[in-house]
Protein backbone atom coordinates (compact mmCIF):
# COMPACT_ATOMS: atom_id res chain seq x y z
CA UNK A 1 0.00 0.00 0.00
CA UNK A 2 3.16 2.86 0.51
CA UNK A 3 4.43 1.66 -2.37
CA UNK A 4 1.78 2.45 -4.30
CA UNK A 5 1.38 5.88 -2.42
CA UNK A 6 5.31 6.49 -2.63
CA UNK A 7 4.91 6.05 -6.70
CA UNK A 8 1.99 8.33 -6.84
CA UNK A 9 3.73 11.53 -4.82
CA UNK A 10 6.92 11.04 -6.95
CA UNK A 11 5.00 11.46 -10.11
CA UNK A 12 3.00 14.07 -8.24
CA UNK A 13 6.08 16.01 -7.39
CA UNK A 14 7.31 15.68 -11.55
CA UNK A 15 4.29 17.08 -12.59
CA UNK A 16 4.16 19.89 -9.88
CA UNK A 17 8.27 20.71 -11.42
CA UNK A 18 7.33 20.36 -14.75
CA UNK A 19 4.39 22.87 -14.18
CA UNK A 20 6.06 25.36 -12.53
CA UNK A 21 9.80 25.00 -13.85
CA UNK A 22 9.16 24.40 -17.44
CA UNK A 23 5.19 24.87 -18.50
CA UNK A 24 4.44 28.47 -16.47
CA UNK A 25 6.96 30.17 -18.02
CA UNK A 26 7.13 29.10 -21.17
CA UNK A 27 3.59 30.16 -21.45
CA UNK A 28 3.79 33.46 -19.93
CA UNK A 29 6.31 34.18 -22.41
CA UNK A 30 4.40 32.90 -25.34
CA UNK A 31 1.17 35.05 -24.07
CA UNK A 32 3.38 38.12 -23.64
CA UNK A 33 5.41 37.76 -26.91
CA UNK A 34 1.81 37.40 -28.61
CA UNK A 35 0.18 40.18 -27.39
CA UNK A 36 3.41 42.42 -27.95
CA UNK A 37 3.34 40.69 -31.72
CA UNK A 38 -0.27 41.59 -31.97
CA UNK A 39 -0.02 45.12 -31.20
CA UNK A 40 2.86 45.72 -33.22
CA UNK A 41 1.21 44.16 -36.33
CA UNK A 42 -1.78 46.57 -35.63
CA UNK A 43 0.18 49.56 -35.73
CA UNK A 44 1.74 48.47 -38.99
CA UNK A 45 -1.24 48.53 -40.38
CA UNK A 46 -3.09 50.93 -39.22
CA UNK A 47 -0.68 53.15 -37.88
CA UNK A 48 -0.09 54.20 -34.56
CA UNK A 49 -2.58 55.78 -31.82
CA UNK A 50 -3.44 59.33 -32.17
CA UNK A 51 -5.08 62.04 -29.54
Amino acid sequence: MSNASSDEKKTELKMFVFLTVFLAPLLSILIVGGYGFLIWMSQILMGPPTS
